[in-house]
């Protein structure tokens, strides 16, 4: 059982280098949150999140703004903060389940969006959920992150990398030689952002246009870049649409053009590409797409695999880490690779997510597993975030030559993870 007597949150503000573009908008900053839950007999669980507005419902975004959309999902987590005060339940995962229906319908009262995405509620539940797993290994002995995984899930997690890719992102703002230092740092699987609205009239046209031309300029410049860690033996893609394409056909002329320049046989994922629901079916499309923001969990990813979606992101430190077991647990068991995808988050959150990556089947095309990390990108002060890791210092908490390097006591020490970070107890309150 986990038993929770007692829930506290907080937040603080992190700047961000650059204003950092994507969906066709820009933020400049992230809210950082954390969250500490304390039973009966004063065993504790804490752990941070990360509050991304526009990733999780870009609506959100565009009706209350940058501020108060940010006040608004730390409203979401003060709430079920104040729902699981004083509750048992038998793992994280179903404390998760029993409370997320009444905090969306919460949530959507609250911003006066009958359709806003359960993503945004996901993401205020992250905090909760992490810190949850902690009090739950606490409770019950558990020394690491292999026995503090239900058994049902550990099918979903057969892999123990030594190494994984280290993926960085490309957002609107990266130029050419922003992405020749990250090549010449040894990064070979890019992911690189799609979908800008380059005159803020929201025209899909202008949209294919800038795209097209962004993929040009970008394979010019790496065509000939090579790895030993993809089994082309060439610098690997993964585009990321963020839902911004409307259309089947508009897609195909996009796919058309990266064959053409011969982009194409370089892309081992297209994420993405279609508005959630837009129930558009993707069998015999050129290119492996994964889905992202539209999958909230099992059922919504087995709906993309019917629809031909051939992966799935995994984003313990956006959806969940009980979320993403299950829907680790239903695409492991349909023959579906899942990867981890980032939301620009602080040390010691990358080695939750890092728990997973280490333990999933590579994507196919690549000789590693892999990871996206992009907060060393794009927060000013990384060193200092990162003395917010309990195990700061260790090898494996930055990446090096485009990889992470995995060893004994990563898996022994769980990352960390399990352990206590004195910022994140005082930014949660005690």
């Amino acid at each position: 059982m986990l038993k929770i007597d007692r829930a506290t949150c907080g937040y603080e503000v992190e700047r961000l280098k650059a204003p950092f573009g994507f969906k066709g908008k820009h933020i400049s900053a992230l809210w950082q949150t954390a969250v500490k839950l304390t039973d009966a007999n004063g065993l504790y669980g804490c752990a941070p999140g990360v509050q991304s507005v526009v990733w999780s419902d870009a609506a959100v975004f565009e009706h209350l703004g940058d501020q108060e959309g940010n006040e608004a999902m730390f409203h979401i987590t003060r709430r079920a903060c104040e729902m699981v005060e004083g509750q048992c339940f038998d793992t994280p995962v179903d404390m998760i389940r029993s409370i997320e229906e009444e905090l969306l319908q919460f949530a959507r009262d609250y911003t006066g969006l009958a359709e806003l995405r359960p993503t945004f509620v996901l993401n205020a539940l992250v905090p909760l959920d992490l810190a949850a797993w902690q009090l739950y290994a606490r409770q019950h002995g558990y020394a690491d992150f292999d026995s503090m995984i239900p058994m049902e899930y550990r099918q979903a997690l057969p892999a123990r990398h030594d190494r994984l890719a280290r993926i960085p992102l490309i957002s609107y703002n990266v130029d050419e030689a922003g992405v020749r230092q990250l090549t010449a740092g040894g990064d070979f699987l890019l992911k690189i952002k799609l979908g800008s609205d380059p005159d803020g009239d929201g025209d899909r046209e202008k949209m294919l246009k800038w795209d097209m031309q962004r993929i040009s300029q970008l394979h010019a410049c790496l065509r000939h870049e090579e790895t030993p860690y993809t089994d082309n033996g060439k610098i690997a893609y993964y585009f990321d649409a963020n839902g911004r394409y409307d259309s089947r056909e508009r897609l195909e002329r996009l796919l058309d053009h990266m064959d053409k320049i011969g982009a194409l046989s370089q892309t081992v994922l297209l994420e993405e590409p279609f508005p959630e629901d837009s129930g558009i079916d993707v069998h015999g499309l050129p290119v492996r797409i994964a889905g992202d923001e539209s999958a909230h969990g099992a059922k919504d990813a087995q709906t993309l695999i019917d629809l031909g979606y051939g992966a799935v992101a995994l984003k313990p430190i956006a959806k969940t880490l009980s979320v993403s077991l299950e829907v680790a647990a239903l695409t492991q068991e349909k023959g579906i690779p899942c990867f981890c995808a980032d939301l620009t988050v602080p040390p010691w959150m990358v080695d939750w997510n890092k728990n997973v990556a280490a333990r999933l089947a590579p994507i196919p095309g690549l000789k590693v597993g892999a990871l996206e990390s992009n907060g060393e990108q794009n927060y000013p002060d990384w060193e200092r975030l990162r003395s917010y890791h309990p195990m700061d210092g260790k090898g494996w908490i930055d990446g090096k030559n485009g990889l992470f390097a995995l060893n004994g006591e990563f898996y022994r020490t769980s990352g960390g993870v399990l352990l206590d970070s004195a910022h994140y107890l005082a930014l949660a309150g005690r």
